[in-house]
C-alpha cells in the first residue's frame, strides 16, 4: 500500500513538472514580446571598404523598443540612431562623411521601423528570420530586409543583425577622390541584448 501510494505521488508530481515545462512556451506564445533596446547594452558597428584598407567604426543609439506576438508574427516599433555619432577614430574622415555624407547637422537621426517577419521566431530557442521595415536616412525612407538572429527566452532576450546601405544610389554622396576610392555601400551590424522579453509575464 505504501509502494502504491509512492508511486503515486512520483507519477503526480512528474505530470505536474511536465505540464509546468510545457506551459512556459505556451504562455510566452500568447504573450507579446517587448524588446526594449540599452543603448549600453547595443551595438551599431559600420564597415566601408576601400582600395587601401576598410575603414571601421560605430554609431550610438539613442532609443528604440521593438514588439512582436509569436502567434500572429505581427511586429512594429522603432530604432533610433545618432546621426552625429558616427565615429570612426579619425577626425578628419568622421567631420567628411558629417559634413558631405551625412549631412548630420541637417538630418539628425536614422531609425528603423520593422512592419513584417518573414519566417518563424520561436517563444524559445534561437531563430533565424527576415525583418522588413522602413529605413530612415537622409531625409528619405527605403524599404529594407535585414537577415536577424532572435533568441527569446523566459528571462532575457538577444538579437544579431547585418544588412548593406547603398547610400550611393540611395542619393548621398561619394567620398571617393582621384586617389581613394571607397565602397558604394556601407554594412552594417547591430548586436542587442536586454531582460525579460514577456510583456505582462
Amino acid at each position: 500500500m505504501t509502494v502504491s501510494f509512492a508511486r503515486l505521488r512520483l507519477s503526480f508530481i512528474s505530470v505536474a513538472v511536465l505540464s509546468a515545462a510545457i506551459a512556459v512556451p505556451a504562455q510566452s506564445q500568447a504573450q507579446e514580446a517587448a524588446l526594449n533596446f540599452d543603448p549600453a547594452h547595443t551595438t551599431v558597428n559600420f564597415t566601408l571598404g576601400d582600395v587601401l584598407h576598410t575603414v571601421h567604426g560605430a554609431f550610438g543609439l539613442k532609443k528604440g523598443v521593438v514588439h512582436f506576438n509569436p502567434a500572429s508574427g505581427a511586429v512594429s516599433g522603432e530604432l533610433v540612431i545618432d546621426a552625429a555619432s558616427g565615429d570612426s577614430g579619425n577626425k578628419s574622415r568622421d567631420g567628411k562623411m558629417h559634413r558631405e555624407v551625412l549631412e548630420s547637422a541637417r538630418f539628425t537621426e536614422v531609425s528603423f521601423r520593422p512592419d513584417r517577419v518573414n519566417g518563424k521566431i520561436e517563444p524559445q530557442g534561437t531563430s533565424t528570420v527576415q525583418v522588413h521595415g522602413v529605413f530612415s536616412i537622409h531625409g528619405a525612407d527605403h524599404e529594407l530586409t535585414m537577415p536577424a538572429q532572435v533568441e527569446l527566452a523566459p528571462d532575457h532576450w538577444a538579437l544579431t543583425a547585418h544588412f548593406s546601405v547603398p547610400y550611393v544610389a540611395w542619393g548621398m554622396k561619394n567620398p571617393s577622390t582621384f586617389i581613394l576610392r571607397v565602397s558604394q555601400s556601407v554594412e552594417i551590424e547591430v548586436q542587442a541584448s536586454g531582460g525579460n522579453p514577456w510583456v505582462g509575464k
